[in-house]
């Protein structure tokens, strides 16, 4: 039975890549910080397969523990403070535990391998972000990287670090820089579960509007189970590589509000939407779309579920939770 640790278990990456991998007869580890982490409850409901330990990203100490309690075969790093807002407010933190945090990882797989550099297969969670003020549209392996972000810049260290593990002590550790990934477990403080929670919200007369930034902002958006497959395929791999995934399609802020309100049968969103400065980014990127080629060959990835279905399916979830919060 081959095993996996998993940080970053609480987020809808984690979730969603215990499921399959559980799904696959693995035995899964969970990463988790604090005794009294207040999503142990979804991790332990959610997937209730996985075996959870706790460690911190800031402490090499105890993922040296985590490894040799799990003794993984696979170590997908998936924990960071990913809220690219917040970054701004706690730079610090942002780069602790996003940029540093991946270097204490590999540094645990190195230590804990010993003379095998190779006996942990490593996945670390690169993003879009690094993109940034894209030089090349699309954005693949090769483009330039401009992160304009605390967030992003940490994401670029934990990403040549990972590149720099490999290439100095021949580990098989892999990033895939992915696109935007919704699901409904998304988060509501990223733009399309708080649109999507929204709308919801105001189609049952719980809420009046929403208040958003900037309307023309263009990202690739995909769905967070589609993407989770395609990290368990850079890990099955002979060789360890970087690989960009995505739709390869882009969409406006705009047609993601035409899907959500359409999805609850309104036809005009304007009257229900109000823009706000204060939601802007100090440094925005504009737009983001990926080029996906190298995953569709070599992985044989491709995703499975388009915008409108992903709009749609998040609609239908939050339609339905705020129905049995409200006990309508």
């Amino acid at each position: 039975m081959p095993r996996a640790l998993i940080s970053g278990i609480t987020g809808q990456d984690g979730l969603y890549l215990a499921e399959l991998l559980l799904d696959k007869g693995y035995e899964v580890f969970g990463l988790m910080r604090g005794q009294n982490n207040p999503k142990r409850e979804l991790v332990e409901t959610t997937v209730p397969g996985v075996k959870i330990l706790t460690g911190d990203l800031t402490d090499l100490s105890s993922l040296l523990r985590a490894l040799e309690s799990s003794q993984p075969d696979e170590f997908y790093n998936l924990g960071a403070i990913s809220f690219v807002a917040y970054s701004w407010e706690n730079a610090h933190l942002t780069s602790e535990v996003t940029g540093m945090g991946v270097l204490n990882a590999l540094e645990a797989v190195r230590l804990y391998s010993h003379d095998d550099p190779k006996k942990v297969r490593f996945y670390q969670a690169s993003s879009s972000e690094m993109f940034g003020k894209v030089q090349t549209v699309p954005q693949n392996e090769d483009t330039l990287l401009w992160p304009r972000s605390p967030y992003g810049v940490a994401k670029v260290y934990g990403h040549y670090m990972t590149i720099n593990y490999r290439e100095s002590y021949g580990m098989h550790a892999s990033s895939g820089i992915l696109f935007n990934h919704e699901s409904p477990r998304r988060g509501p403080e990223f733009v399309t579960r708080k649109v999507t929670q929204a709308v919801a919200r105001i189609s049952l007369g719980l809420q009046q509007d929403i208040t958003l930034g900037n309307l023309d902002a263009r990202r690739d958006w995909g769905f967070a189970g589609d993407y989770v497959d395609a990290m368990w395929r850079m890990l099955q791999q002979d060789e360890a590589d970087d690989y960009v995934i995505s739709t390869n399609e882009t969409h406006e802020i705009r047609e993601l509000l035409d899907l959500a309100f359409r999805a609850v049968n309104i036809d005009d969103w304007v009257p229900y939407v109000k823009q706000d400065p204060r939601f802007m980014r100090p440094a925005e990127v504009d737009l983001l779309i990926g080029d996906s080629t190298k995953a569709r060959s070599v992985l044989g990835w491709e995703p499975k579920v388009d915008f409108p279905s992903l709009v749609s399916m998040m609609v239908e979830n939050d339609v339905a939770e705020q129905k049995r919060l409200a006990r309508i």
